[in-house]
């Protein structure tokens, strides 16, 4: 079973649960907001994703937009980015599904089909 960590008011986690659903993947949702990831889980997820960590920041937020981000990551050691990514869900690029090793940040179905289905 995958782990879905997601926003319910959020437009696309909504279409990626709809995904999953309509394609038979079992998953246990969590809301990002209510339950933020532990910097362990982070962590973890960022090395197994080979994705820069940037890549796990919700930019088009507006806690992100508040704090001025854009300019401050790329300042930021690998260390303080992810203290600051578990700090806050709200922070963090939504929807994630982890199923087993695969990580999947954001949702373009493309990319969910092809690891998933």
């Amino acid at each position: 079973m995958a782990d879905f960590f997601w926003y319910p008011r959020c437009g696309t986690c909504q279409k990626a649960k709809k995904w999953l659903e309509a394609n038979n993947v079992e998953y246990n949702p969590t809301d990002l907001k209510e339950s933020k990831p532990s910097r362990d889980q982070l962590a973890a997820w960022f090395a197994k994703s080979g994705l820069p960590l940037k890549k796990f920041f919700n930019t088009s937020g507006l806690l992100y937009k508040e704090l001025g981000l854009k300019d401050k990551l790329p300042g930021m050691s690998q260390d303080e980015q992810l203290d600051l990514l578990a700090s806050d869900g709200m922070l963090v690029k939504r929807p994630i599904l982890v199923a087993g090793d695969t990580i999947l940040v954001g949702f373009k179905e493309a990319d969910w089909e092809a690891k998933l289905t």
